[in-house]
């Protein structure tokens, strides 16, 4: 019998020290942060984005088919400083520069992301549904 007193006991001490750790844990997690911004919205830019990418990169040259996620770093000045592609594929350098090239024509400046009144680095994901010289935007 003393023995399942001292399991149960456990038992309950631990989830008291669990709950505990999940309140430290969001008091400091919890922050003034406000996420970058593009004139218009997001969907402004992803308008603008592929409007571009369709005017000036020949996409058939780079055969893709299917889903690809663009993650574009906005720096704390609010340009767009990285470009990362998922999934990687052949030429995918090549195919990275291109965008760069495309993102350099978007017209309209991020307002950069704001965490405790500072400017930060953050990221925009994007993920585009390519198919015969046709896109989709997700």
């Amino acid at each position: 019998m003393k023995k399942y007193l001292l399991i149960l006991s456990l038992l309950l001490s631990g989830s008291k020290v669990f709950s505990q750790e999940t309140t430290i844990q969001t008091q400091q997690t919890s922050t003034n942060y406000q996420k970058a911004e593009f004139p218009g919205g997001d969907k402004a830019f992803q308008k603008e984005f592929m409007n571009m990418v369709h005017a000036y990169i020949d996409i058939a040259l780079y055969a893709i088919q299917g889903k690809v996620t663009f993650i574009f770093n906005i720096d704390t000045k609010g340009k767009i400083n990285r470009i990362d592609v998922l999934p990687k594929f052949k030429d995918n350098e090549m195919f990275i520069d291109d965008m760069k090239y495309a993102v350099k024509k978007v017209k309209g400046k991020w307002s950069p992301a704001i965490q405790n009144g500072v400017p930060v680095d953050s990221k925009f994901v994007m993920k585009v549904n390519f198919s015969h010289d046709v896109y989709d935007v997700d």
